[in-house]
């Protein structure tokens, strides 16, 4: 897994783990940022800083555009990986958007339902094909 790999999979822990413990992802963060065991990647923080600081457009987003699917009934970890390869689509300009659906596609295959990789997909090629009227 290639560092930016890396850096994404442990955004995703942190954010899953704030949503888990019902706590502010930037707090998780900074718990991980001092503890350094391992060293948080910068583009980590990158990640958990802008999904933290765009929370509501993302939920927003998700929401408008996830047919069939409430943010509420998608499993946990979906929910997240849409939220940061959502952030990473629509904000971050230097990674490809060819790499950021492959990314989190791949993640979402490891990491949740059979479903998941689908669906993940076919919402990020969806802000892919709309990115100029949704970062406005």
């Amino acid at each position: 897994m290639s560092a930016r790999g890396k850096a994404r999979r442990r955004a995703l822990d942190i954010l899953f783990e704030a949503e888990a413990r019902d706590t502010n992802p930037l707090d998780i963060l900074a718990e991980r940022v001092e503890r350094a065991e391992p060293p948080v990647n910068e583009y980590t923080i990158s990640l958990v800083e802008g999904v933290a600081g765009r929370l509501g457009r993302i939920d927003e987003l998700i929401s408008t555009y996830s047919e069939g699917w409430t943010m509420e009934r998608m499993p946990a970890v979906d929910r997240n990986i849409l939220r940061v390869g959502t952030y990473e689509m629509l904000w971050v300009e230097e990674v490809p958007e060819g790499v950021v659906i492959s990314e989190w596609v791949a993640l979402a295959g490891e990491l949740s339902t059979d479903e998941s990789p689908q669906f993940v997909n076919g919402l990020l090629a969806r802000f892919k094909q709309l990115k100029p009227s949704l970062t406005l």
